[in-house]
């Protein structure tokens, strides 16, 4: 005969982990928009009230996904190379964001001020300073590098590229739009590479940091 267990029903185990985990499921099948003490305590079937022994509101739950993504980021070994070691942390950095396509926004845009947000920025400070860059002129540069990393990301993830969906219909329309520029490009701005456009932003913005600490170091 099998013993019947008596008493309340055992409530899941929590840990900061194991609700950054449910986040993210929400995340992922809902939107950012969809995240909320309730959502996320449904997937785990506990309390909402029992998740702020671990976090502190949505924000908190917000700021621990964004954490958690940052902390999975591989930064690659640094060569020397300006370059490249901008070029290879900016591909890092894609590469975790679009994981989760859905939580990428947070990555991007959530100010953090713990050391998981801290370490990609001195990885590229410490490229710039490498460089030749003086330290204010490093922090110019840092800002305009992230600015043009997060801006194609969010283009990329979030909103439909500038006209382009490589739709014949699409390059029809722009062709016959009356607008000379628009038409003289049309079968170009038609078309979208996601990666073609990342690498293309990426190189352009590298080019003109280091062109910029070759024009100070010249002075």
């Amino acid at each position: 005969m099998t013993e019947t267990r008596r008493g309340r029903p055992r409530t899941p185990l929590l840990s900061r982990e194991s609700i950054v985990d449910a986040t993210l499921r929400v995340i992922d099948a809902e939107g950012i928009a969809a995240v909320g003490m309730r959502s996320v305590a449904r997937v785990l079937g506990v309390d909402a009230k029992s998740l702020y022994n671990h976090v502190d509101g949505k924000d908190g739950l917000l700021d621990a996904v964004a954490e958690q993504l940052l902390a999975g980021l591989v930064l690659p070994p640094r060569t020397g190379d300006a370059r490249h070691d901008l070029r290879a942390i900016a591909g890092s950095f894609r590469a975790r964001a679009l994981q989760h396509p859905q939580a990428a926004p947070l990555v991007l845009t959530r100010q953090l001020s713990s050391l998981e947000g801290l370490a990609p920025v001195n990885e590229v400070l410490a490229v710039l300073l490498a460089a030749g860059a003086e330290a204010e002129e490093a922090v110019h540069l840092l800002r305009m590098l992230l600015a043009t990393l997060i801006g194609t990301l969010l283009r990329e993830v979030e909103a439909a590229p500038t006209f382009g969906s490589d739709d014949g219909d699409r390059r029809g329309t722009l062709a016959a739009s009356g607008l000379p520029a628009v038409a003289e490009v049309a079968p170009h701005l038609a078309r979208f590479d996601r990666q073609a456009e990342f690498d293309y932003t990426v190189e352009l913005a590298i080019t003109a940091v280091l062109d910029r600490i070759d024009l100070r170091g010249a002075r």
